[in-house]
């Protein structure tokens, strides 16, 4: 049997971290199997419908490299693939499961509210409804409904003792049929709630791996049960416990945690990120943890998924982050930087200013910290220039500058190297520090006290006139200040 996998969100938002990192494991689950990984929409809960949300789940996939074989985009052999155009289709089966025995006809007011919707956790609530309609006979409510009465289907679970399944992650698993409560699976607007779409939509689209988060475990038997009405075999569950924000609180938009989204727009590399989720609840079996989505195509497996939460360290992320960065060839640096270097419109090396940029960050949006003073310098406080390290004060400083001027006026040769000999020779020459050289430049250039790169390399970058109006306009400021 062929492998084939599905992500089914539900447009509801931002893709959220542990939505990306399930569908991921399902990626990932297919194609290092040769299998298709299918691209479902599950829009049944339509007060939580939000406009635009179908094109941020395609947009954040293609940008992370998860192409499906179907979808609502591209068609497939097993289609529609968004559960609101297969309504027909969800009735016609829960009819069926009625007249199977596996579900019956309720009327009874209110009867929704306890109803699962498309994307909310399953709830149990361990005391079975006793539902009166269930002892309605099937000619009674077929009368009923063809009188235009309202009325929802909902789930039969006559079986007692206990339900076992496998999982991979879990192993086998044992949950009592008293646990299960009889819930909602076609509501009256002819919609089906989570629990009776995924089963219809797995089995018709031949699913054969369901990845979900370790939350839905407690309502598999109610699937199962529906797969054995109806003589089906169900699929290979995959179970993952949830991505945690600390020991005790689960990551979630909701409470305001990162989505995939605000991370990309806090500097982080889709790639990065990509690469991060994969190893919160699977490990690679030995120490190495930077991988590219082909790599971790090769040697992915679903064995190697972990039972316990993972928690997700924004540190950590930083840190690879970081790695991927520098990484980069320059030409893909410089088009990642370009988007944060809009705000600086004089005319400056920016090849050199990427040169000194891309091994000192760890996010895109460092950059912009770290060259605010590229367009306009502040007006620094002059307390800058005492540095006990370098060895410097505003009187140190003053004379240093007033030192540098003449001789970078006549410099012929405007690169890092030759400036570097430069001002080390005037250090020399002075009997001062090479530091007491450098630091006043790097202040004057920058009114701050570190910057992405050091003095020589910031002169370079801003160009030989807007370096010597700087360093006297820094001397003007010393002189003031006397």
């Amino acid at each position: 049997m062929k492998v084939r996998t599905r992500f089914a969100p539900s447009p509801t938002g931002y893709m959220h971290i542990g939505n990306l990192r399930t569908a991921l494991y399902e990626y990932l689950i297919a194609k290092s199997q040769g299998g298709d990984f299918i691209l479902r929409i599950e829009d049944t809960d339509q007060k939580r419908y939000v406009e635009g949300a179908v094109d941020i789940i395609y947009s954040t996939l293609k940008r992370v490299g998860m192409n499906w074989d179907e979808g609502p985009d591209i068609g497939g052999n097993y289609g529609p693939y968004v559960q609101s155009e297969r309504r027909n289709i969800y009735a016609e089966y829960a009819h069926r499961l009625v007249e199977l025995g596996g579900a019956h006809y309720c009327f009874c007011k209110n009867t929704e509210e306890t109803a699962d919707s498309d994307e909310d956790v399953p709830t149990e609530s361990h005391v079975k409804l006793k539902d009166p309609c269930k002892h309605i006979s099937l000619e009674d409510a077929q009368k009923r409904i063809a009188a235009g009465e309202s009325y929802v289907v909902r789930q039969n679970i006559n079986k007692k003792g206990t339900s076992v399944f496998h999982d991979v992650v879990y192993g086998d698993i044992e949950i009592d049929y008293d646990e299960l409560d009889e819930g909602v699976l076609l509501k009256s607007d002819g919609l089906p709630t989570y629990n009776f779409a995924n089963v219809i939509d797995d089995h018709l689209m031949e699913i054969s791996h369901v990845v979900r988060g370790n939350e839905y475990i407690s309502s598999t038997p109610k699937y199962n049960l529906i797969y054995e009405a109806f003589g089906w075999t169900p699929p290979i569950y995959v179970h993952v416990p949830p991505v945690m924000k600390d020991s005790q609180h689960k990551l979630s938009k909701r409470n305001g945690d990162a989505s995939f989204q605000d991370l990309v727009a806090k500097g982080y590399l889709p790639e990065a990120i990509l690469n991060y989720i994969a190893l919160l609840g699977w490990n690679p079996g030995d120490d190495r943890e930077i991988f590219s989505i082909q790599e971790l195509k090769d040697i992915f497996s679903s064995e190697r998924l972990n039972k316990s939460p993972a928690i997700f360290d924004i540190t950590k992320l930083t840190w690879m982050n970081g790695c991927y960065i520098r990484n980069a060839s320059a030409e893909d640096f410089a088009a990642m930087a370009a988007p944060y270097l809009k705000h600086i419109t004089r005319p400056i090396d920016r090849e050199m200013l990427c040169a000194v940029l891309q091994p000192r960050i760890e996010t895109l949006a460092q950059i912009s910290e770290q060259t605010d003073f590229m367009q306009d310098i502040s007006d620094y406080p002059l307390d800058l220039y005492d540095n006990k390290k370098m060895k410097t004060d505003a009187e140190v400083s003053l004379r240093s500058l007033q030192l540098v001027v003449p001789v970078l006026q006549n410099a012929q040769d405007w690169n890092n190297e030759s400036l570097f000999e430069t001002l080390k020779t005037v250090a020399q020459e002075n009997e001062l520090k090479n530091g007491q050289i450098l630091y006043p430049v790097r202040v004057a250039l920058s009114g701050k006290a570190t910057t992405p790169g050091g003095a020589t390399e910031l002169a370079v970058i801003f160009g030989k006139d807007e370096t010597l109006r700087r360093l006297s306009l820094a001397i003007q400021k010393l002189n003031d200040r006397k």
